[in-house]
């Protein structure tokens, strides 16, 4: 049997995730059959599971991602345009999201593997940032970094809690300003809003 090229299986891998993302957000996690995600992602369930253990493996995998890729972008390009990409998400895709935490509070096994992935580094890795900015006096100090940093995520937690249950946030330039007033030193909010002036 000919093997598959290494780009290949991650194109496959990729298809895989890609499929069952829309699955589990159109039908739910309980709801994302195994029928169901063979014809989401185009494979056959021995195509499906020879990437991914379970169904369980593969929602972990697509959790994880989302969780990664929103502390990537903060530390890359800060709090609110990860706000902004929370705010922007597939409302339907939230909706299982939320079902993620309702794993976690009933099914010990699935609260271990998924405290497991999070324990990667990421969120340590923010906490260190928010105290870089603290010392540069762009967020407030008189907090210790992880409460500014909890703030945030309490906030962003918020966003997808309202928008899974299907209500949009409405004016998203004001719910950054209020967390801007919130989280910023006063004599930060005061240079975002001075407009700049051409050095000569």
């Amino acid at each position: 049997m000919p093997k598959i090229s290494e780009e290949r299986r991650i194109a496959r891998r990729e298809q895989i995730l890609a499929g069952a993302r829309r699955a589990f957000a159109e039908h739910g996690y309980e709801g994302a059959t195994v029928a169901r995600l063979e014809k989401a992602t185009g494979m056959s369930r021995g195509a499906i599971f020879n990437y991914f253990p379970s169904k369980e493996d593969l929602f972990l995998e697509l959790a994880w991602r989302d969780n990664a890729h929103l502390i990537q972008l903060w530390l890359d390009r800060g709090w609110e345009a990860a706000l902004r990409e929370v705010v922007e998400e597939d409302p339907d895709w939230l909706g299982v999201y939320l079902e993620m935490t309702r794993k976690i509070r009933t099914d010990p096994e699935f609260a271990r593997r998924h405290a497991e992935l999070d324990d990667e580094g990421h969120v340590s890795a923010l906490i260190e940032h928010v105290r870089d900015q603290q010392e540069r006096g762009e967020l407030r100090d008189d907090y210790p970094p992880e409460r500014v940093a909890g703030f945030i995520s309490l906030v962003a937690n918020g966003v997808v809690l309202q928008m899974g249950f299907g209500e949009r946030i409405r004016d998203v330039d004001a719910l950054l300003d209020f967390v801007r007033t919130s989280v910023e030193q006063p004599t930060s909010r005061a240079r975002s809003r001075t407009p700049s002036r051409t050095r000569s």
